[in-house]
């Protein structure tokens, strides 16, 4: 199916009011990965809403990714209470085990790296989410065994 097409559909489930917007965006993102300039278009189009809204809304949440992301994507709690507890050394451990900086994905496109806001584990940190599984009380020595175990599951 054509990006058009999955766009079409999309809207045809969620409906074309602007408060759809948000569940037309997250469908998409869930069924194409990322939301490109073009789909963002399209949905623009489609639905009568300014591109500058649209774009707002897929920029302004953080789950609404507007670029390529990996297979898995790392999600590394960044506020205070989590860096209070040792986020900056998980964050070295992760960009060393994956060979990335925050913000990169791996070269074999498996995973992306990125610091987000809150996760809600406050009292367990540092936080991480990978795809919709969350990791808690991380240390930097147990990061090589989690990454390995994702690259078997996934």
């Amino acid at each position: 199916m054509s990006v058009l097409a999955t766009v079409k559909t999309v809207i045809d489930t969620e409906g074309t009011a602007r408060h759809n917007l948000l569940p037309v965006l997250t469908s998409l993102r869930s069924k194409l990965g990322s939301l490109s300039p073009e789909i963002l278009k399209n949905v623009s189009q489609i639905m009568d809403i300014p591109m500058a809204h649209v774009y707002g809304t897929a920029t302004f949440y953080s789950f609404l990714e507007t670029k390529p992301m990996g297979k898995n994507v790392i999600r590394l709690c960044r506020t205070i209470s989590c860096d209070m507890h040792g986020k900056r050394d998980v964050l070295n451990a992760l960009e060393d085990v994956l060979a990335v900086k925050n913000g990169e994905t791996t070269t074999d496109g498996l995973f992306t790296l990125t610091e987000t806001n809150c996760l809600g584990h406050c009292h367990e940190g540092p936080v991480m989410l990978v795809n919709d599984e969350v990791f808690s009380s991380l240390k930097p020595e147990n990061i090589p065994a989690i990454i390995d175990e994702i690259r078997k599951k996934r």
